[in-house]
């Protein structure tokens, strides 16, 4: 039997609760000290440069989750997609589709908007979550890796002739 989960998109007044899950998930990632987000910057970012959107379920009206997404853009399809950066549940929810709900629910954004695709990254070492993503039907990348530049290695880049 499917719960009966709402979902809402954030607004500006919640940026500390965006930030909590990020905390959240931060921690259960094992890199809660990389985060330097602040309620003043996702509300920048998210809401007045609109840079990205957040998704809340809710399990009788309390946020027990999100999904934080943006458009990336596809030039063999010719068309946007959407790339899920962070999808978090409440360690006390999990287990009762949650994640699930999410995803599917980005899924219809994703074909409501006439995106080509919905991808995310996933840590190798988190089973629960790649079993989780293969159950759904979703396949890994082969012959791609994901490569970043931040921090010092950004400046550097951007200095440079």
């Amino acid at each position: 039997m499917s719960q009966p989960f709402t979902f809402r998109f954030a607004q500006p007044e919640d940026c500390q609760l965006i930030l909590t899950f990020i905390r959240g998930l931060a921690e259960y990632e094992h890199l809660a000290d990389e985060v330097v987000a602040t309620p003043q910057l996702l509300h920048e970012w998210i809401f007045e440069k609109k840079k990205a959107e957040v998704l809340f379920i809710c399990d009788q009206g309390t946020e027990v989750g999100f999904a934080l997404f943006f458009h990336n853009f596809s030039t063999f399809l010719g068309r946007a997609g959407i790339y899920l950066e962070d999808l978090f549940v409440l360690p006390e929810h999990r287990g009762k589709g949650c994640g699930g709900a999410l995803l599917r629910r980005l899924a219809r954004i994703a074909k409501e908007r006439g995106c080509g695709r919905l991808e995310w990254s996933c840590l190798d070492w988190n089973r629960p979550s790649i079993q989780f993503y293969l159950s759904l039907g979703a396949r890994p990348m082969e012959d791609w890796t994901c490569y970043r530049l931040t921090g010092e290695t950004l400046d550097k880049a951007a200095s440079e002739g």
